[in-house]
């Protein structure tokens, strides 16, 4: 269970302390500041306590995730793999508003064919956050152009993947999308 309460209290202008004077019986802002941070266990009694000094439900202080996280089993680096200190997990990837995809269907580049390339879509004034990154860029008539975005000044310059291509400049597009995580099988 994760819990929203700071979320909650920052929302409506509540400091820790304001939160610990309305609960009943009071509190201490210490033990409030535990609960959001996840350093005290949230029983049924503290989440309705606080809902009711915030004023909400208690269903709105907490957000069960749709997927589990995934276990880390094991760390691999430069001496190896080795078990990890302590337990971790990892999120599975989500999707994210104004994320596209792009598939591989024959192999480019550092792609393979069966990739899936996972992209977050880019307003004009945001296109040099993805210099020297794979971007796609819309072109006229339906079609795109991919590969590593070199400029963005006036028009934007992209470097196709590959040996021996020539870099593409195209004017002034409405959006691009940066590639942001690879999906690929093994």
């Amino acid at each position: 269970m994760i819990t929203a309460i700071r979320e909650v209290r920052r929302a409506k202008g509540l400091t820790l302390e304001d939160v610990a004077r309305r609960c009943v019986p009071p509190t201490t802002a210490q033990t409030i500041g535990r609960l959001e941070t996840g350093t005290r266990t949230v029983s049924v009694g503290w989440l309705n306590r606080i809902a009711a000094a915030l004023g909400v439900e208690a269903g709105d202080l907490v957000t069960l995730p749709d997927r589990a996280d995934l276990p880390v089993t094991a760390i691999l680096d430069g001496r190896g793999v080795h078990a990890p200190r302590r337990t971790t997990t990892v999120p599975p990837p989500q999707v994210a508003p104004g994320q596209i995809a792009v598939t591989v269907a024959g192999g480019i580049g550092d792609y393979r064919a069966g990739d899936v390339i996972w992209c977050a879509m880019l307003a004009p004034e945001n296109f040099a956050t993805a210099l020297n990154r794979d971007v796609l860029v819309p072109q006229p008539a339906g079609r795109f152009a991919f590969g590593r975005l070199t400029g963005c000044e006036g028009s934007v310059t992209v470097l196709p993947p590959g040996t021996g291509t020539q870099p593409l400049a195209i004017a002034d597009p409405g959006w691009i999308a940066v590639a942001m995580r690879l999906v690929r099988e093994l």
